[in-house]
């Protein structure tokens, strides 16, 4: 055998083997063939972003992965909301942790979808740099604040202040910038303060070129942000599933409230194995203090929805007053009320 033809076979071969490992890395197969399952058989594939407040998610993912059902949804991660909506409506998710605005103003867009479950409450905030000119909320007059959306709940948070410090509407800049950039633009001196979820606020307390100005509850009790929202085409077929994914989804919320241990267990697992973060930082974001952000009860309430509804309204982005039974079914989080949380402790190949 010729020289030449050796070194191409071998060409060959490591082409053949580098793009076999990429497959097997990258590609996910579950997904791949989970749609070539039946219809009835296959897994819902439900989106989250890699904030705190939808940390459920992951963490009935891996949990239920030790149980003997095995996991009970395919999970995808988005980068921002845009995209994560787009997916919705389009169908290649069923399910998907949104911010409750963005659902309110799905639904009156006739968008199919229905809220059944919150994904936390507490846990966002405004942050401004640490040795900037902003002392007080007074202060960002003229200046620039980053939001995840302009159907947020923290948009609304900052109109709640606003009306504190009789501050107008024209007289502070809000943009809309996906949660992962927000950090870097507050160092690169490219906004003046940001809005948002966990962890972003406490990435750049831990940098140390960020300071919490206020968090959500200072103006908002009961503050909530990301719910939880499923196709009602799965709804009508399959609601048996829905049950299941919100049962998990509940008693995940109950196990992370239930001890520090199991929060940093779930900083470690969902740092290194979905959001690609630092489980430090999440440590930080997920125990100081405890109740930075809370998990349970998160049952749906009208007068928390009534009052975004009413808000969205005042502040020009839903045109319609939305009935809470048009886009809310509470029959799947009505039977978590007898829950128990998870059965499973850090370091166990076993969950009930």
């Amino acid at each position: 055998m010729h020289l030449r033809t050796k070194l191409m076979i071998l060409a060959v071969g490591w082409l053949a083997l580098i793009s076999g490992l990429h497959a097997w890395l990258n590609v996910n197969w579950a997904a791949i063939l989970n749609d070539y399952r039946p219809i009835q058989q296959r897994k819902i594939t439900v989106a989250y972003l890699p904030v705190t407040c939808q940390l459920t998610c992951p963490v009935t993912d891996y949990i239920s992965k030790y149980s003997l059902s095995g996991e009970e949804f395919m999970p995808r991660m988005f980068q921002g909301f845009p995209e994560m909506k787009e997916a919705l409506i389009s169908n290649r998710v069923q399910a998907a942790f949104i911010v409750a605005p963005m659902a309110l103003a799905l639904k009156a867009q006739g968008v199919p979808i229905k809220v059944v479950y919150l994904g936390h409450r507490y846990g966002s905030a405004v942050v401004v740099q640490k040795d900037g000119p902003v002392k007080t909320f007074a202060d960002m007059r003229g200046r620039t604040i980053a939001i995840p959306s302009r159907f947020s709940d923290e948009r609304l948070l900052l109109f709640r202040a606003m009306k504190v410090f009789g501050i107008k509407p024209g007289e502070i800049k809000m943009v809309e910038m996906a949660p992962p950039d927000v950090s870097g633009a507050l160092a690169a001196h490219a906004i003046d303060a940001f809005v948002m979820g966990e962890p972003f606020p406490s990435q750049a307390e831990m940098a140390g070129y960020g300071r919490v100005l206020f968090q959500a509850r200072d103006y908002w009790p009961d503050y909530m942000s990301c719910i939880l929202v499923v196709r009602q085409d799965l709804i009508d077929t399959r609601p048996d599933v829905v049950q299941v994914l919100v049962d998990g989804i509940a008693r995940s919320g109950m196990w992370l409230d239930t001890s520090k241990p199991h929060r940093e267990d779930a900083a470690d697992k969902v740092g290194r194995l979905y959001y690609n973060q630092k489980p430090a930082l999440l440590r930080w974001a997920l125990t100081k203090p405890m109740d930075r952000v809370m998990y349970s009860p998160l049952a749906p309430r009208k007068a928390d929805f009534d009052m975004v509804r009413d808000l969205m309204i005042e502040t020009g982005v839903l045109n319609k007053k939305l009935e809470f039974s048009d886009y809310t079914d509470t029959r799947f989080s009505d039977k978590t009320s007898m829950l128990t949380p998870w059965r499973y402790e850090p370091g166990t190949a076993s969950a009930k």
